[in-house]
């Protein structure tokens, strides 16, 4: 089994900040988003797309995963953005807006294999078409979904309110589309910056949703989100229990065992392998 790579948080940051950037280097995000699309102002998007693929291709982020995320390609940098950033080798491109697998199908085609890519799941035809856009994204070199829960808000004019009980059909989906086409899968930003209280409560019930882990907008939001997304220490110790019980050579050929008085199949093991596949990730990016 490939080792998965912990993606607990994302963390966007405006890539035309050079500040901001070299700060990113230094903190416990697992993964830095590069921004040219929502944080860069029209008239500074040209620069900061060069900043990024300066900070790109100069590297120091050690085992963070690097991606930078572009402008849609139907507006007037997404092109320019898009080569750019395949020219500079990131770790990944997140796709803005992605609605067809048509659009998947073009990103790709404009990468010609340089980088993976990332989608961002944010708009009512997305939903719609989820199942299609798993499977494109396993035929074109997609990684990562994203939730973008502003632009689907906005696109629904609904009112998400704390528990965005608005959203959650869509949530839910999406979780089910990207596990049955065997995608890693991010929580949307958490928009209250201060509200420390309210990101764990959203980070919690993002958690329970089956997300990987959550895309943020501050630096101040990592601990938390780092926290919710990391397997609890008595889960851990469960899977470790698991594992070990279905390595005793009695049991070698069962399927349903008892563990501790609980019944157990061999589902559940391939859950244990996983999860402490993920703790072991995590304690060796920590250590």
């Amino acid at each position: 089994m490939t080792a998965p790579r912990p993606r607990r948080s994302a963390l966007y940051m405006p890539a035309g900040n050079a500040r901001a950037i070299e700060k990113a280097k230094t903190l416990p995000a697992d993964a830095v988003i590069l921004d040219l699309e929502d944080s860069m102002a029209p008239d500074a998007k040209v620069e900061a797309r060069s900043l990024a693929a300066a900070a790109v291709r100069t590297g120091g982020f050690g085992p963070r995963e690097v991606v930078v995320r572009i402008n849609g390609r139907d507006t007037p940098w997404g092109d320019a953005d898009l080569e750019a950033a395949a020219a500079a080798g990131p770790d990944a491109i997140l796709l803005p807006k992605v609605s067809s697998p048509e659009d998947l199908a073009a990103c790709a085609g404009a990468v010609r294999g340089r980088t993976r890519l990332w989608a961002m799941i944010e708009t009512c035809q997305a939903i719609f078409r989820l199942d299609a856009l798993g499977a494109a994204s396993r035929a074109h070199g997609v990684d990562v979904w994203v939730i973008g829960g502003n632009d689907l808000v906005k696109e629904m004019r609904c009112t998400p309110g704390p528990d965005r009980a608005p959203l959650r059909p869509a949530l839910a989906l999406a979780v089910m589309a990207a596990r049955a086409h065997g995608l890693a899968i991010l929580d949307g930003v958490y928009n209250d910056i201060p509200n420390l209280e309210g990101l764990a409560a959203e980070c919690a019930q993002g958690q329970s949703l089956g997300f990987d882990g959550k895309s943020l907008i501050h630096p101040s939001h990592l601990e938390t989100a780092n926290a919710a997304f990391a397997p609890a220490a008595e889960e851990v110790a469960w899977a470790r229990t698991v594992v070990a019980a279905y390595a005793a050579p009695e049991n070698a050929r069962a399927g349903v065992i008892k563990v501790e008085g609980r019944m157990v199949e061999r589902l559940h093991l391939g859950q244990a392998e996983r999860l402490i596949a993920v703790a072991d990730a995590i304690a060796e990016r920590v250590t």
